[in-house]
């Protein structure tokens, strides 16, 4: 595998799209940062919380509650509002992919995948910022959490020397300088995870189109 990234941009260039999240927003972070990298569009990240939030109290149910998590299926069924809302000229619909094929979708710029790492307590997939060996992911209990996939590199090692050539649009930094990465076995036990309804490879493809959406 030979090293991708979205439309060859720099790793500079693509963390300067990442904000910080607060509270249990990483996917609202990473649909406004894709929204910008495919159209060039700002939503900021604290009005799409507002925004998913309230609807939630009106019927439209893109996160499980306010304030909770969103699973693949409605950050699919979000974005595509999200486009018909604002006029966007993107689609989104989730897939089931082969890390072999996510991969491939780095070199593509006509879209962009959100994945989501899924971890039991003890068991959390290390995430690196950068070139640093500091796991910033060393949390003891279960948990979950949804990036932009956004490069691939195989040439990619930690300060530590342990190649860690998968890389992301992270909600961990405000416009950071580095995306974040993770190694090839913890990258794929984190999205791999067992429930097939809702993890077991599960990516929400983001695509730019002439379309209009109309589904919600």
């Amino acid at each position: 595998m030979h090293d991708l990234s979205f439309r060859s941009l720099s790793e500079e260039q693509l963390a300067a799209f990442q904000t910080a999240q607060h509270g249990n927003n990483c996917t609202l972070h990473a649909i406004s940062a894709a929204l910008d990298l495919l159209c060039g569009v700002r939503l900021p990240p604290a009005e799409l919380i507002r925004q998913t939030d309230r609807l939630w109290w009106h019927g439209h149910f893109f996160r499980l509650a306010p304030g909770w998590a969103v699973p693949p299926l409605m950050q699919a069924r979000l974005v595509n509002y999200l486009a018909t809302s604002y006029s966007l000229p993107v689609r989104a619909r989730k897939f089931h992919l082969s890390p072999e094929i996510l991969h491939g979708l780095a070199g593509d710029g006509s879209l962009l995948a959100l994945v989501t790492l899924y971890w039991l307590p003890g068991h959390a997939p290390a995430i690196y910022y950068g070139r640093d060996a500091n796991n910033l992911n060393a949390t003891g209990g279960m948990g979950a959490h949804t990036m932009l996939f956004a490069a691939y590199d195989p040439s990619h090692f930690n300060a530590a020397g342990s190649p860690s050539p998968w890389g992301f649009v992270n909600s961990w930094v405000e416009q950071g300088s580095s995306l974040y990465w993770m190694t090839d076995r913890d990258f794929k036990r984190g999205w791999g995870f067992p429930i097939p309804w809702l993890a077991n490879h599960a990516a929400v493809i983001i695509s730019k189109t002439t379309e209009e959406v109309t589904e919600i």
